[in-house]
């Protein structure tokens, strides 16, 4: 457990706060460019500050203060012109940089817009996500993560508010254990209660459930060490527990200070990436990249599409016959802000007490004026590709690495378990696992 001082320290993340100042060093992905599609202008809530998105006409971006500061309308309602927002009340218009360039009702020569200034971030896109940094100057590098810019690839974005805290969505991502139960046990348990078990179990052979059921046979412990870019964690079966083998597995990477690998290498890599909203809700991103090997061409997306992942049912009851539908359960089932003063922490949370460690300790190097982990600015340091283990091309040398995973065969039937199924590149998606396949079975393996 933790006491409640620690606790408040990993979890507030307002301006001022120690958790707050740590992340508002890095770049906060908000939105997909393609939901300005629907509409140019959205409502931002980030780090527990309102603010509004735009396009203006010109094509440029902004993130500025949400309410005008004449008599404080949201912006939400704003209008694009051809440079900047204007105000729907009375006229006000703002830059991309937060500057009053226009107060029309005014008399001729007023000098009232040089006195305006609303706050505003930086924009960029990468990877058909909006990031933007809001922090002290100097900014530092978007940090161009493999995932992001892999090339010969299809992309899709899903996003979540999840009613929680932003941290234990992210604790998630440290704790092995639960997969044999949450994604074993208890998807089986779901399944049968709806009366649907069989038919999905068969639908798609060997069931997510089954192996994760499977994946709990023989664990001794759980290991976990630091990396370059954040934590990683390991299940370590023996024999003499039940395993068929000896054997340690090492799990994708957990990125500092907000997003992991769920999936890595071959066709299908996913990250989730859990942003705070604030205090006690969550931005919650399932990115999913679907890449094909050299002698495969991906079509060229015309635009990134964005989708949402529902937490509940027509009937307000939570979704759970998909994996990440049983993880955003489980975060908001330990309450708006988990009480880390009544927890009893066991064994296999080994991977959970070293990721509060590094919060802490990046906080003390911030407090301290220094920069955190994963803060590049140094160009020729970053490079063109931050590569992270597994590596996106690592699953080409075998054939069971491309089409042995459950998330590689969405063309047999297995995208009913994940939210990829909600996405719309789905159709796309399935067509490229198909060729990714039957490009395999016509030649040899070549890592290339």
């Amino acid at each position: 457990m933790e006491t409640a001082e620690v606790n408040e320290r990993l979890t507030r993340v307002g301006p001022g706060t120690p958790m707050g100042e740590l992340l508002r060093r890095y770049w906060q992905p908000f939105c997909a460019l393609s939901q300005l599609d629907e509409n140019p202008v959205r409502p931002v809530r980030l780090l527990g500050e309102d603010l509004v998105c735009f396009r203006d006409r010109s094509g440029a971006l902004g993130l500025i203060a949400r309410r005008c500061a004449h008599r404080r309308v949201d912006l939400q309602h704003g209008i694009p012109e051809d440079h900047g927002l204007r105000c729907p009340y009375h006229g006000w218009c703002y830059d991309t940089a937060g500057n009053c360039i226009e107060t029309p009702l005014e008399p001729k020569g007023s000098r009232l817009k040089s006195q305006v200034h609303l706050e505003s971030y930086p924009v960029e896109e990468m990877g058909g996500l909006l990031w933007t940094y809001m922090g002290p100057s100097p900014e530092p590098l978007l940090p161009r993560w493999d995932v992001f810019v892999w090339p010969n690839a299809l992309r899709q974005i899903g996003f979540s508010s999840i009613p929680c805290n932003w941290l234990q969505c992210q604790e998630n991502a440290a704790d092995p254990a639960h997969n044999p139960y949450l994604h074993g046990d208890y998807f089986k348990y779901v399944l049968e209660r709806e009366g649907i078990w069989e038919q999905r179990s068969q639908a798609v052979g060997t069931h997510r459930a089954v192996s994760s059921i499977r994946s709990g046979i023989g664990i001794s412990k759980v290991l976990a060490e630091r990396a370059e870019y954040g934590i990683r964690k390991a299940l370590v079966y023996e024999v003499a527990e039940g395993a068929e083998r000896d054997s340690v597995v090492w799990f994708p990477y957990v990125v500092f200070p907000y997003y992991t690998r769920v999936a890595g290498g071959g066709v299908r890599t996913e990250v989730q990436l859990r942003i705070p909203i604030d205090d006690t809700n969550t931005l919650h991103i399932n990115y999913g990249l679907y890449a094909a090997p050299p002698g495969v061409e991906v079509p060229i997306q015309p635009g990134i599409p964005a989708y949402e992942v529902p937490l509940t049912d027509e009937f307000g009851r939570p979704v759970l016959d998909f994996v990440l539908g049983q993880d955003m359960a489980m975060w908001q089932a330990q309450g708006l802000i988990t009480d880390r003063t009544k927890e009893m922490l066991a064994s296999t949370d080994i991977a959970v007490r070293l990721m509060r460690d590094q919060f802490l300790e990046q906080m003390a190097i911030v407090e301290a004026g220094g920069d955190p982990i994963n803060v590049f600015r140094d160009v020729t340091a970053m490079g063109e590709i931050i590569h992270v283990e597994p590596r996106l091309d690592s699953g080409w040398d075998e054939l069971d690495q491309v089409t042995g995973s459950t998330r590689s065969n969405y063309h047999r039937g297995h995208a009913i378990d994940d939210a990829d199924r909600y996405g719309p590149a789905l159709p796309a998606v399935i067509e490229l696992m198909e060729r990714v396949e039957a490009f395999f079975e016509r030649q040899p393996i070549d890592a290339g």
